[in-house]
């Protein structure tokens, strides 16, 4: 059997998707985009997508709730300078196409005169990160039920203190095509899923919380035995925990981080501010420091859109560029910015493969992918022994953080209270409260056992939320605000 390319598979997807069942080709995406062309702009680009998702949730022993939804549909957009012109239909057909493509060209009034020239077609580049497939089809509604309430039995039986299991089960399979005014074609087919896990714990009338999960761009097929079983584990031994839990002390001390997850407070605080729109406008903590020292020797910052399989990962950004494998900080020093294709224009630089959306009802911003910290040369142990009195904190709820000045406040869902080396008890309330600049500068100790999330991120901007992945080493970090309950 002969398999064709992956990037005109891809190609060949999208368009049975997204072009036929319309009676769409080649030439009315043409069509379309020579009609924005006909007045000045810089930029224009057509974004079909057609998302089929599905999710189910157990709670009290049963599954209660089960959804199906298919979305599909055309985003137009022009750009001229900063100035940006977009609309969207959820009716693909070449008349919305072309109304669409006459709205927004409006963004600029000066009409080209003469011929235009037809762009050669291209195929733009890709990457091949993960399997095509279909991940709803990759298990049927029966062992779907059936993988939830084994969930729900493995959970019970940990422990007797287990007073509630909530377990969810969600799949998305996402095809998008862009066509762009340079001739540039591409697409991608995204395989999504996700497994999630929540215990509640009760004694002596204290309830707590204790949660896991994980998934990436594959089929179900990945939630084996053993990993519903780790999931499982870790949720019920978060929520017994916790139960032990004293209040946190409060003050400036030494915090150290786990690996993994705890990464997410490395995207809010750090990540966000490099983002190229904030620093085109000057807006962020980090805006015109390239070249700077911005963080401690040793601390070597990526965003990594190329890792195969995993949540944050693209084949093609949302513009129909290659994903990158982009150094942000190297060594302590501010390398670059995260770019889409509007904002790297304007800063005259080369888009970076982070130009996402949420859907096709929204205009691409740049946005991390999968964002880490490189590993050290430290053990975890090691780091967790150097600490005199200090936190311990290992896993992260919510926080937020403010872009311009890089201040942030952290709530950690799992923390210890350490002494002289050793942990001495689990406590809760802890808040982490700084500066992402400041922060950076303050790693002093960096461990051999950088991780990456299991695949549980979505990360918020400008009200569109995209899956993303994060990861770090255990991080020994000097003089962090903590603020506690006790």
């Amino acid at each position: 059997m002969i398999s064709r390319e992956p990037t005109l598979e891809r190609l060949s997807v999208a368009k049975s998707l997204l072009l036929t069942p319309f009676g769409l080709d080649e030439s009315h995406l043409a069509r379309a985009l020579a009609e924005i062309k006909a007045h000045k702009v810089d930029e224009a680009d057509l974004y079909f997508q057609y998302t089929r998702s599905e999710g189910w949730s157990l709670e009290e022993g049963i599954v209660k709730t089960g959804s199906f939804s298919i979305d599909q549909g055309v985003g137009v957009r022009a750009v001229s300078g900063e100035k940006t012109a977009f609309a969207y239909s959820d009716d693909i057909s070449e008349a919305s196409l072309l109304d669409a493509a006459r709205t927004v060209r409006s963004i600029s009034t000066v009409a080209q005169t003469g011929r235009l020239k037809v762009p050669s077609k291209k195929i733009a580049s890709s990457r091949s990160l993960y399997n095509g497939l279909d991940p709803i089809a990759s298990l049927d509604s029966t062992a779907k039920v059936r993988l939830l309430e084994k969930v729900e039995q493995l959970a019970r039986a940990k422990d007797p203190r287990v007073a509630q299991v909530m377990a969810g089960l969600a799949a998305e399979y996402d095809v998008v095509l862009v066509a762009r005014a340079d001739g540039t074609l591409a697409a991608d087919v995204r395989p999504l899923v996700r497994l999630s896990v929540t215990v509640i714990t009760e004694h002596k009338g204290r309830r707590e919380v204790g949660s896991a999960g994980g998934g990436g761009r594959f089929g179900f097929a990945y939630f084996d035995d053993a990993l519903i079983g780790q999931y499982v584990d870790e949720a019920v031994s978060a929520a017994l925990t916790n139960l032990e839990a004293r209040p946190a002390p409060a003050g400036e001390m030494t915090v150290v981080l786990g690996s993994g997850w705890p990464g997410i407070l490395l995207h809010e605080a750090i990540g966000h501010g490099l983002e190229g729109d904030f620093n085109r406008k000057g807006s962020s903590a980090f805006s015109g420091r390239i070249g700077q020292r911005v963080a401690a020797k040793g601390v070597t910052v990526l965003d990594d859109g190329t890792l195969s399989d995993r949540r944050g990962s693209l084949n093609v950004d949302d513009e129909g560029n290659a994903s990158g494998r982009n150094v942000l900080i190297e060594d302590g020093i501010l390398k670059g910015y995260i770019q889409d294709a509007m904002n790297a224009r304007l800063m005259g630089v080369k888009p970076t493969g982070n130009g996402r959306r949420e859907s096709y009802a929204h205009v691409p911003i740049p946005r991390m992918t999968n964002t880490y910290m490189l590993g050290g040369d430290k053990s975890p142990e090691e780091i967790v022994a150097s600490i005199k009195k200090g936190l311990y904190a290992t896993n992260f709820g919510g926080g937020q953080v403010d872009i311009t000045s890089g201040k942030f406040v952290f709530s950690a869902s799992q923390a210890y209270w350490v002494e002289n080396g050793k942990i001495q008890y689990p406590v809760k309330g802890a808040t982490l409260v700084g500066s992402g600049p400041e922060v950076l500068k303050r790693v002093s100790m960096i461990g051999n056992d950088m991780k990456l999330d299991s695949g549980v991120g979505t990360c918020g901007k400008e009200g569109q939320s995209v899956p993303v992945g994060v990861g770090q080493p255990t991080l020994r970090i000097d003089g962090l605000t903590v603020g506690g309950t006790a």
